[in-house]
């Protein structure tokens, strides 16, 4: 069977699916990056060869924080943004949809669609107030598996209010209303609140949330938080089959559109496992800028060289 392959590189977590040409989804996997892209990249592809039964890949694409990097390591035919690839993926399996909301591992977006093209969006990747990063260590603070935190959540008998734009406060403040005797419980419904109002008044301020929305990422698994959001909205928030690779389904959507262009894959195979990749960096001196050029080895050959503002360095690569 011929397939496509789709790989999303984030802070967090490191997402792959390859999907038929038809974009049915033969194999997933959901890692957790842990600091080192590299390594994660190079796992994801020994766990979805394994999953697709050695299914012949007839394309790649990559999104992502680290898109660029795994594009070079997997000979990837498209490098595209989470935006397009959230946007694509989502309209294809729910052509109804008309905004995107995204709570990743240290980041949170909003996509507006209207027809199935995406019209807006905004970001929010410079605090982790609400993201999954966050929630997990208030789940191992209270000693709570993740997976079992939101439903704490939905057993609560009273609302609470946590404060919830910055992390640091809304610890502290978790622990003064348990130091208070509220229940665990009324406690993180309020931080779900929280965590929905901090969205609501930051990265969705002045959007037009209509109707049907879809929730993903790896904090639409918290089933406290969906329902916040339905309280705060006052709508029904959407869960899709695939909320945690909606990304990766969108590259590899992407590489299909690619392929049927340019016929011929770049992709290296799912042997890019075996290889030693090295990242390098290095400050040019040359001009004031002091550009950081980033390096990539592959077999101890550079294969990709950038972060100079004027491509001197970059240009010996490409």
């Amino acid at each position: 069977m011929e397939a496509y392959l789709g790989v999303d590189v984030g802070s967090i977590s490191t997402k792959g699916v390859v999907v038929t040409k038809d974009y049915k989804v033969i194999a997933k996997t959901y890692l957790r990056t842990k600091g080192k892209p590299v390594e994660a990249i190079k796992e994801l592809l020994k766990e979805l060869q394994k999953r697709s039964n050695n299914t012949k890949i007839i394309g790649a694409g990559t999104t992502g924080s680290a898109r660029r990097l795994a594009g070079v390591m997997i000979g990837a035919d498209v490098v595209k943004n989470e935006i397009i690839a959230h946007a694509l993926a989502s309209s294809h399996f729910h052509p109804d949809i008309r905004t995107i909301i995204e709570i990743g591992g240290q980041d949170s977006k909003i996509i507006i669609l209207r027809d199935g093209i995406p019209i807006d969006f905004a970001m929010n990747n410079v605090c982790a107030a609400g993201t999954g990063s966050f929630l997990e260590h208030q789940a191992t603070r209270l000693g709570i598996p993740i997976e079992e935190f939101g439903h704490f959540a939905l057993n609560a008998k009273t609302g609470v209010t946590i404060a919830g734009r910055c992390t640091v406060f809304a610890e502290s403040d978790m622990v003064h209303k348990a130091q208070l005797g509220i229940s665990t419980e009324d406690i993180i419904r309020g931080l779900c609140d929280a965590i929905v109002r901090n969205y609501l008044n930051t990265v969705a301020k002045g959007k037009e949330i209509q109707p049907l929305i879809l929730f993903q990422g790896g904090v639409a698994a918290n089933v406290g938080v969906k329902s916040a959001f339905e309280r705060a909205l006052e709508k029904e928030v959407t869960i899709p089959e695939h909320f945690l690779v909606m990304g990766a389904i969108g590259a590899a959507m992407l590489a299909h559109e690619y392929i049927e262009s340019n016929n011929k894959t770049k992709f290296t195979g799912f042997e890019t496992a075996d290889i030693n990749f090295l990242i390098k960096t290095f400050e040019c001196k040359d001009c004031p800028n002091s550009c950081e050029v980033i390096e990539t080895f592959k077999q101890e050959k550079i294969i990709d060289r950038y972060g100079d503002r004027c491509g001197k360095w970059s240009e010996e690569v490409a």
